[in-house]
């Protein structure tokens, strides 16, 4: 059974070890050694990453006690140099320890009790048992958690017997056999945890919640810690810096810089769609003139998108009693509106034509649009209609 330093000897990254068993699975070598820091996935930790003798270890997992390393090609050698990565290993401990600090406190300011945890490699979260946290609440999460950090408070682990274990306040005592192994942040926490830990919450660093989702009925609380809450701030600070830059402002006015533009953007937006409207109203009464007395009018744009095209058909439809077929090439559909006495389904129309063409569409009665992959499937279309003459469409 291997001696497990990832509990004896925390701090060990780098150590030489024997090969006590090595066996071939599938495509992989399974090994097995005297003395291992590498952690094996398990109570919400994922596994530890490094090398055995410059071999990539693929995984780690614990059975019937014993630790068991996965990797692409066996080992040469009985004795080996090991070494996991540190980063990895101080990110996941982070991370789990400021999950029980975080757990305690929502315990102890709301009765919001953590009923599942999820270590990943960029987000971490705890569901909580409550329907929602406001955000004074949040706040007030964060403050204590990072207060209780500051005053770096001892965290101990040790091992207990069961019937021990029946008399100690547990936030929650698991089934199992034999001795469990207790995490202690003294008088904050204690829990039964098999992950790796701080030695002093100040090693957390910070805790940093970012969001919360509904999730069955329950909260879902996305937070990072330590180094990782370092480099996300890192990451945010750089891009707000870097947006205030462009428009001239510094972080703390950004927000009303952006809302002044969004603002300006949907009056711009209004205006255009007013413009537009006039514009296709001159061009629909140009095209029926145009048409004369043909039932519809066809034509195809090269600088309208299809938003344009359902504006300026049901202009020519509602407007000049004619069924509109338009065109075009910016996104390559094509768009159908009938006129309100065209007695025809419209969607059930432009479906039979569609059967020998590369284009997907469809729609109801009165409208329906299609979509082609490139032009020279939308001109084809348009072609195979007027050849064959499909559209002469039933007279209003």
């Amino acid at each position: 059974m291997s001696i497990k330093l990832y509990y004896t000897s925390p701090s060990t990254t780098n150590w030489v070890t024997t090969v006590t068993s090595q066996q071939k699975e599938g495509n992989t070598y399974i090994v097995t050694l005297a003395e291992t820091a590498f952690y094996p996935e398990g109570g919400g930790q994922p596994s530890d990453s490094g090398t055995i003798e410059g071999i990539r270890v693929i995984d780690v997992f614990e059975k019937n006690g014993e630790v068991y390393h996965r990797l692409a090609t066996p080992v040469a050698s009985s004795t080996v140099r090991c070494e996991i990565d540190g980063r990895r290993r101080l990110d996941h401990t982070q991370q789990h320890s400021g999950q029980h600090l975080l757990s305690a406190v929502c315990i102890d300011l709301f009765d919001a009790h953590t009923v599942g945890f999820h270590l990943g490699n960029d987000a971490v979260t705890i569901d909580l048992n409550i329907p929602s946290l406001s955000d004074e609440q949040l706040l007030a999460i964060e403050d204590r958690v990072n207060e209780l950090i500051y005053a770096n408070i001892p965290v101990e682990t040790y091992y207990v017997s069961k019937e021990d274990a029946a008399a100690l306040p547990f936030r929650k005592l698991p089934e199992v056999e034999g001795e469990i192994r207790v995490v202690e942040m003294k008088g904050v926490d204690l829990s039964v945890c098999c992950g790796t830990h701080v030695s002093i919450t100040g090693e957390i660093g910070i805790i940093k919640l970012l969001k919360t989702e509904k999730h069955r009925g329950m909260t879902r609380l996305f937070f990072k810690c330590g180094q990782r809450a370092l480099h996300d701030y890192r990451s945010s600070h750089t891009t707000l810096t870097t947006i205030a830059q462009h428009f001239a402002t510094n972080r703390d006015m950004l927000a009303n810089v952006l809302y002044k533009l969004e603002a300006e953007n949907k009056e711009l937006q209004k205006q255009l769609q007013q413009l537009k409207q006039t514009l296709f109203r001159i061009e629909a009464e140009k095209m029926a003139q145009q048409s004369h007395a043909a039932p519809f009018v066809l034509k195809v744009y090269d600088d309208l998108t299809l938003k344009d095209l359902q504006m300026l058909a049901n202009e020519i439809a509602l407007q000049h009693h004619k069924t509109a077929i338009l065109a075009t090439t910016v996104e390559n559909r094509l768009v159908i509106v009938k006129s309100p006495t065209l007695n025809l389904h419209i969607g059930n129309w432009l479906k039979q034509q569609l059967q020998s063409a590369n284009g997907k569409g469809g729609g109801n009665e009165r409208q329906a649009q299609v979509a082609f992959p490139s032009n020279i499937e939308l001109f084809s279309f348009i072609n195979e209609l007027q050849a064959e003459k499909q559209l002469m469409l039933p007279i209003d």
